[in-house]
């Protein structure tokens, strides 16, 4: 059975990576294996969810509503 030793560690700033393990034998060659971290679709919004979540962005709830304060607008300008 393959062994296999988990561990998460920061890549430094020169890019090179630390790992310590007791189990690792000095000399014995080992394959290492890269996994980025997983980033949840949560975290990945799009522009119309972004906007949607603003702060006062709703002045309106439907469509009829803007119309309705639009023409309601352009009287206040005839006047």
């Amino acid at each position: 059975m393959q062994q296999a030793i988990r561990a998460t560690t920061i890549v430094r700033p020169d890019g090179t990576l630390a790992l310590s393990a007791p189990q690792l034998v000095p000399g014995e060659v080992v394959e290492v294996i890269i996994l980025f971290p997983e980033h949840p679709d949560s975290l990945r919004r799009s522009a119309v969810d972004i906007l949607r979540d603003a702060p006062g962005q709703r002045a309106f709830a439907t469509a009829e509503d803007v119309t309705t304060y639009l023409s309601e607008e352009r009287d206040a300008w005839e006047r």
